[in-house]
């Protein structure tokens, strides 16, 4: 019998020893919520496969070997380019400032060799990366103390601040809500997380007069009534409660819902796919397909908590919170629980920067399994 460590002996594993180590059946779980986007996007555009159903699988199948070869290379070489990766993914986000072009009223978007790239979207997965290498080195104790954390919390501010520039609320959330749920789980005391939550709650009027643009007050005042402007303001979240009311308990069927198809509800390809959805399957689909989500988030946390390495918990867990976050306030938003703030749908909304980066996150989750045994020393994790 071998009695090597399997940390030594993954080491000498091959590339088909690897892709044995995968978790198919997770890949599946997404492949079908994937497919499940595929078939909305052919029905918003009244059964035709372009212009987003099309695009969208090729973007999947590109996002798919993306995911399996992610998934073979060692967590100690995404360890290593962390940082690199981190730097990368904001200098994007400046160059948007300067370069970027304008959709939807917001400057999101950079164009990069013919092809259109949203920097937010790789942030929020580059930040994960860098935020799990950087508590990776640091004890319990550490991560409470002044520095550290000044350091943890500048790493998550710096890019939320250039988002919320473009502006966009929403990935400004999500950015925010990674990097302090790494820090809560990496071992951030009540100590600063009580001052913290009060801090925030006095921020918010500040914000109000302050910071958020007028559209974005106007999706708050919405959010708060909106039939008060239904043919105006309120005119998305409107539609967006008629047709997940209108879904019933069974739906439409497919191909059969109408508001998108008849274009009263607004972005249906994107922000609002998930109404479409419960329109033509019901209260039944919408809930099959929230399970298939729990189950992968579900199997997110369990290769968390198998991993040996501080860095491979934490980049899981990152990853699987990322993901949550996408679903939960998509989810809120169409339904009116809380203001419009443009999130979209993972892996059913039309986008090929988001498809991509959900993707590639889903590799550094599979790269966590497939090397969930090896170890990496506290030491290794430092700042540089």
């Amino acid at each position: 019998m071998n009695t090597r460590p399997y940390a030594a002996a993954k080491r000498t594993l091959g590339i088909a020893d690897k892709l044995g180590e995968v978790n198919w059946g997770l890949v599946l779980l997404v492949t079908l919520c994937a497919c499940a986007g595929f078939a909305m996007l052919y029905s918003v555009a009244n059964a035709n496969f372009h212009p987003w159903a099309l695009p969208q699988i090729l973007k999947f199948v590109v996002g798919f070997f993306i995911l399996v070869a992610v998934a073979t290379i060692d967590i100690r070489v995404w360890m290593g380019l962390a940082y690199p990766a981190y730097g990368l993914a904001l200098l994007l986000l400046m160059a948007v400032d300067v370069f970027g072009h304008v959709g939807l009223g917001a400057q999101r978007w950079i164009n990069i060799a013919g092809m259109e790239i949203q920097p937010s979207e790789l942030m929020k997965i580059s930040l994960v990366l860098a935020l799990a290498r950087f508590l990776h080195g640091k004890s319990v104790e550490d991560i409470s103390k002044p520095l550290p954390l000044l350091i943890a919390l500048t790493m998550i501010a710096i890019p939320a601040l250039f988002v919320a520039l473009e502006p966009n609320l929403g990935t400004t959330i999500i950015i925010a809500a990674d990097g302090c749920a790494l820090l809560f789980l990496a071992g951030l005391s009540w100590y600063w997380i009580a001052p913290a939550a009060t801090a925030l709650a006095v921020a918010v009027p500040m914000a109000w007069r302050f910071v958020l643009h007028d559209y974005q007050k106007a999706r708050v005042m919405t959010f708060l009534n909106p039939e008060s402007d239904a043919l105006g303001a309120g005119w998305n979240i409107t539609q967006a409660k008629i047709a997940i009311g209108s879904g019933g308990l069974s739906g439409k069927g497919f191909l059969q819902g109408t508001q998108s198809r008849l274009n009263f509800l607004p972005e249906a390809q994107t922000d609002f796919i998930w109404t479409s959805f419960c329109e033509e399957f019901g209260f039944v689909g919408a809930i099959a397909l929230l399970i298939l989500f729990a189950v992968i988030i579900g199997y997110g946390i369990q290769i968390a908590m198998s991993a040996r390495s501080q860095f491979g918990r934490l980049l899981a867990m990152g990853i699987t919170l990322n993901f949550f976050f996408y679903i939960m306030i998509n989810g809120l938003m169409v339904m009116g629980l809380i203001p419009v703030v443009g999130i979209p749908m993972p892996l059913l909304s039309y986008g090929g920067t988001a498809m991509l980066s959900v993707m590639f996150g889903f590799g550094l989750l599979m790269s966590v399994h497939v090397h969930r045994q090896v170890e990496i020393p506290r030491h290794s994790g430092g700042i540089i």
